[in-house]
């Protein structure tokens, strides 16, 4: 198969899975299901939550720390479903990534708050992170593969889903005190 032949092949099947998949949402996750409310409620809580709690003297770091985590793990969840490791099966809408009330929500949210609390009272981040990332992954993520809500596969589990995120928030961390340096 040449070049040209191999995208044009690309295309095809990737506009045969973007129909499967809006065919999908709209008889599976869509308004009329419970489950597509329950993902807009881990969406919006967490948003109406940081928006009551943030410290605003330091909304910039605080934001920009939560942003981070919110990139690096829709990066890395694409991923995960692109080689159907880790499946959202019920998302708001085919257009974005399915991970999208996780990733830009619930997730940053979850972080931004722990870093903004032990940075405002000289806790242990890396500990406290350690402990919210075990609720996330052996909590969160179990509670959402029993409902349904995400797909584990090919050895994928909450373990798996413990280190990423620690892989995520770590760097996160060290990142945001690099930033913080250079504006020094």
């Amino acid at each position: 198969m040449g070049y040209s032949e191999h995208w044009n092949k690309v295309f095809q099947i990737n506009d045969e899975l973007r129909r499967l998949m809006n065919t999908y949402w709209e008889n599976y996750s869509s308004f009329g299901d419970w489950q597509f409310w329950l993902v807009l409620a881990v969406m919006l809580v967490p948003l109406v939550l940081v928006y009551f709690v943030v410290d605003r003297k330091r909304i910039f770091e605080i934001f920009f720390f939560g942003y981070t985590v919110h990139i690096v793990w829709t990066y890395i969840d694409i991923g995960l479903a692109k080689y159907n490791l880790f499946i959202h099966t019920y998302f708001l809408t085919p257009l974005f990534p399915a991970a999208l009330s996780m990733t830009a929500s619930a997730l940053p949210v979850g972080y931004l708050l722990v870093y903004q609390y032990c940075t405002n009272h000289k806790k242990n981040f890396y500990l406290y992170a350690l402990l919210l990332s075990a609720v996330f992954a052996f909590g969160f993520a179990t509670i959402e593969e029993y409902l349904g809500l995400v797909e584990m596969r090919k050895g994928m589990n909450q373990f798996h889903i413990f280190l990423l995120d620690l892989a995520v928030v770590y760097p996160t961390y060290w990142f945001t005190k690099l930033i913080k340096k250079m504006k020094k």
